[in-house]
């Protein structure tokens, strides 16, 4: 059984930047990544909009805003480095009514105190960048960019390969238990063995650490995010990205416009209960899957908890003409003809056991291991300093021998 030094388990954007960090930090270490699927970045990171957060939205001093901030910079940088296709086009986030208009002042605030570049925009000033766009005020965030995190991902597995790294594809880790100094991890071809474990699974991330021993004390709860696309001729409705404003409770709801790295448009996504880790279709369904959310208290708290939010959010999901009219909140011309569906992503989404978000990244060390436990958006933004954050981690806690 051949040996390593560290084994990175999960080949999306946060594993693969642990490895290639992991790779610069000790160029003689020997270093293995294992992913079950064929190829990198198949789920999570392949399946979302591409937007290079600016970190607005989080708490202060939370993992999530210092991260989004400094990854904005750190991947567009990144981005330059090897010529992966970026843009820093900003964002606008708009109140369609004078409620919220509370409530995208809240945001300004906040993006101030978290250090964002940020604007008040009138109703007037907004549709200088977004015509077609109705409102009541708006908040513009400069920083914000878009990419695309799967040619990232690639570039990020060229540079593990490049500096000697092992990467196996194809390799479901079933099972990992300890021997000596050593983890051993197993898939169904063959074992390998390895001082330390870096769990990055994503959507099996909790699955992962309950392997190895660890408690991560919240459990995984998969939501499906839907999107349209708009047609190209009318692609023109929308120059930039624009965003409503979030519900506080739940920041990641709220269907939006991204203007794609290559041109398209998308529109979404809802946020529905998936019956499938990786059930990107809605008749995907997994009885093991189903059973452990309906079988977790947290899952019904959240539910009892949010009946209304997620009503509308099923709403959504089944009726197009709903979806539409959440669009037209923000852009009146919108019509239903002139979107078509495009592929689906699921959320990787811990919840406490009291029915609340992990409204943060949750990393949970155990025996010299690291266990990613919850990382959905912006960690593919953040990937960069999530990669150098688990790296510091790590070296504070072993040596190599």
């Amino acid at each position: 059984m051949k040996r390593y030094d560290y084994a990175v388990i999960g080949g999306g954007i946060v594993g693969l930047s642990t490895a290639y960090h992991l790779g610069k930090s000790f160029p003689k270490a020997r270093i293995l990544l294992l992913e079950k699927e064929g190829g990198p970045a198949m789920h999570q990171t392949g399946r979302n909009s591409g937007v290079i957060h600016s970190g607005i939205y989080y708490k202060p001093g939370s993992f999530k805003a210092k991260f989004a901030m400094s990854g904005a910079t750190s991947m567009v940088a990144f981005c330059k480095e090897h010529g992966i296709p970026h843009a820093v086009c900003g964002k606008i986030i708009v109140a369609t009514k004078q409620s919220e208009l509370v409530l995208l002042e809240n945001l300004y605030q906040r993006g101030i105190e978290n250090g964002c570049p940020v604007e008040k925009m009138s109703a007037e000033r907004v549709r200088e960048i977004e015509p077609h766009v109705q409102c009541v005020a708006g908040v513009r965030v400069l920083s914000t960019g878009i990419t695309s995190y799967l040619e990232v991902a690639k570039t990020y597995l060229e540079l593990i390969q490049r500096d000697g790294g092992v990467v196996k594809f194809g390799a479901r880790v079933i099972d990992i238990t300890s021997h000596r100094d050593f983890r051993i991890i197993s898939t169904p071809e063959k074992a390998f063995a390895a001082k330390v474990v870096i769990n990055c699974a994503g959507l099996h991330s909790d699955r992962v650490a309950q392997m190895a021993g660890a408690d991560p004390g919240a459990r995984i709860v998969p939501f499906r995010g839907e999107y349209f696309e708009l047609v190209p001729e009318r692609r023109h409705l929308v120059k930039t990205l624009i965003y409503p404003v979030p519900n506080p409770n739940f920041p990641f709801l709220g269907v939006h416009f991204t203007r794609m790295i290559d041109g398209s448009v998308h529109a979404g996504p809802n946020a529905v209960l998936a019956l499938k880790r990786e059930g990107y279709a809605k008749t995907d369904f997994n009885l093991r899957d189903v059973y452990e959310t309906l079988a977790y208290k947290g899952f019904w708290k959240l539910a009892g908890k949010n009946l209304e939010e997620g009503l509308r959010e099923i709403r959504r999901s089944f009726s197009k003409a709903a979806f539409v009219q959440s669009l037209q909140r923000m852009i009146p011309e919108i019509a239903a003809e002139d979107l078509v569906p495009c592929k689906s992503g699921v959320r990787a989404q811990a919840l406490w056991e009291d029915g609340s978000l992990v409204d943060d990244f949750l990393i949970v060390k155990q025996n010299g291991d690291l266990h990613v436990c919850n990382a959905p958006s912006p960690a593919a933004t953040a990937s960069i300093e999530i990669g150098k954050s688990l790296v510091r981690k790590i070296t504070q806690s072993t040596q190599l021998s």
